[in-house]
Parts: C-alpha cells; structure tokens; sequence
C-alpha cells in the first residue's frame, strides 16, 4: 500500500487542475455599480480606478479614502453617502494590485510607490493646491503614515487615519495636518484570475509587512513627531490590536491623541461592522477643528 502522502498528492493533482479552470466568480450587482460610478487615471502606465462623488453644498472640504489589505475602495461603501453630506469631495482610489485597478506580475509593490499613486491621483483631480483630507485604514495607514512623513517637506496631508507598527502592536488613529498650497471586496474578486495562480503576486504584496518592519523608525517616528493633533477610533474585539494592552501601548507612545472607542463587538473593520458609530467618531474629530 502506498504512503497516504502518495495518495494524497495524487487526487490533489486532477483536483487542483480542475480548481484552476474553474473561472472566478462573478462581480455582485454592488460591486458593479461601485465600478460603472467610478473611472480610471494612469500611474506610470497602470490603470488605477477611482471614484470621485460631488457633496456637500457650501462645503470646500475634500476627503482621500485608502483601503485596506487585502480589500479595495468598495471598504468605504457604507460610510460614502454621509461622507458625502460632510465633504464637497469624496474621493476613493483602489491601490495598484487591488480592487479594479492593474494588477501587474512581475511587479515590486511597495508601500512608497502607493503613496506616490495618491499623490498622482490628488495631481490628476487638480487638487494639490488645495486642503486635503485623508482617513484611511489598515494597509493604506502605512500609506498615510508616509504621506504624512513627506509632509515633513512637502506639506501634503490633511487628515488621516493609520495603522502603525509599534513595538509589537499596530494601531488605527486619525491624525489632522495642512496641506500646502502647492467592502469587503476581497482581492481576488476583482481579478480575472484564481487565488492559487496568484501565489507570487500576494507574496509580492505581502511585502508590505517587511516594509513596515524595515521603515518602522520613518513612519512611526513621522506619528511621533508631528503636531499634528491625533484621534484614535478603535475596535475593542481587534484581534490585530487586542484590548486592553493595545490602547496602553497606544497612550504611552501618543500621549497628546484623543482616543474614541467603539462597542465592545466592534473588531477590525469598524467602517463596516459600525458605520454609524464610526462616521459620528471621525465627523466630531474634525468638526472639532
């Protein structure tokens, strides 16, 4: 009788090639709308979708949501409508390799060429004389934290939320600076190809978390020295960043931050699971200014 490993691999092999034929799933009727109201800028010769909703009456105030890993532009569905009552601008844009914009392979992703896509985005839109606000969430608060470290020299942020590697914690805050004048979707779901063929292109992506370790002193020391007033918005039941010893961690490193904590069942994506909490957190921050 052969091993059982034997065995195994070789009904894994007919199944496997069956898996890999299997075409992915169709877009729900939600996510094709939220890419027929939406459109597409170049960066460098890759398509970066976007949106850009119109708002507020009388409001000058513009607002730049990045998106989390492994999601896209569509985690912010649930808040756009009332961001839209507060902001005249509501803009969105999926991260090269996420959501609908190119997914390119080869490809070195890095948290730098991100931040410079916004900052191409906010340069096609003819925004970058005007403030700018940015809230933004997981993988695109390391974004945020080095747009906010280049605002150092260039001024560029407004208002953001990050997530920041901090000793062995990350952390989700709202931080508010001047600009100078000068869903779930997962990841695979806007792609055309399956999960197990994209084996590199998440290993590339997943750089990311190296990134963080290897540019911690940058971005965590930009959040450290701003004078930027901070706000964090938190999810008690976070399993990334666990209660109680997250927000201890989070006082002692950013004392001068306010802090909103949410419901007790209240996890990671809180702009899902609590939009209405959420949305008054982030709007009594910066309706405070």
């Amino acid at each position: 009788m052969k091993e059982w490993w034997v065995q195994v691999g070789l009904l894994s092999v007919p199944l496997l090639a069956v898996y890999l034929h299997i075409p992915p799933p169709k877009l729900s009727p939600a996510l094709l709308s939220w890419r027929s109201s939406g459109g597409y800028f170049t960066y460098k010769d890759q398509n970066i979708f976007y949106r850009d909703s119109t708002g507020a009456v009388g409001s000058s105030d513009i607002v730049v949501l990045l998106h989390g890993f492994p999601t896209s532009s569509y985690d912010w569905c649930k808040i756009w409508e009332g961001l839209t009552q507060r902001f005249h601008r509501v803009i969105a844009l999926d991260f090269v390799g996420f959501g609908f914009s190119d997914k390119p392979r080869p490809h070195r992703y890095s948290i730098f060429e991100q931040a410079s896509i916004v900052e191409g985005l906010v340069r096609h839109l003819g925004l970058h004389h005007q403030r700018i606000n940015l809230l933004s969430h997981d993988y695109g608060d390391t974004v945020a934290q080095e747009l906010l470290h280049r605002s150092v020299q260039s001024l560029l942020l407004c208002l953001l939320i990050v997530e920041a590697v901090c000793g062995r914690c990350r952390f989700h805050l709202i931080a508010q600076a001047c600009v100078a004048p000068r869903a779930i979707s997962r990841l695979c779901s806007t792609s055309r190809q399956r999960p197990l063929r994209n084996n590199r292109f998440l290993f590339s992506i997943l750089q990311y978390i190296n990134q963080r370790k290897k540019h911690r002193d940058r971005w965590v020391g930009a959040l450290m020295s701003t004078s930027v007033p901070l706000h964090l918005i938190y999810g008690p039941l976070d399993p990334v960043n666990p209660h109680p010893e997250f927000l201890q961690l989070y006082k002692k490193v950013l004392p001068m931050s306010t802090v909103s904590v949410l419901d007790d069942h209240i996890s990671h994506y809180p702009q899902l699971e609590d939009p209405t909490g959420f949305l008054n957190a982030y709007l009594n921050f910066i309706n405070s200014f």
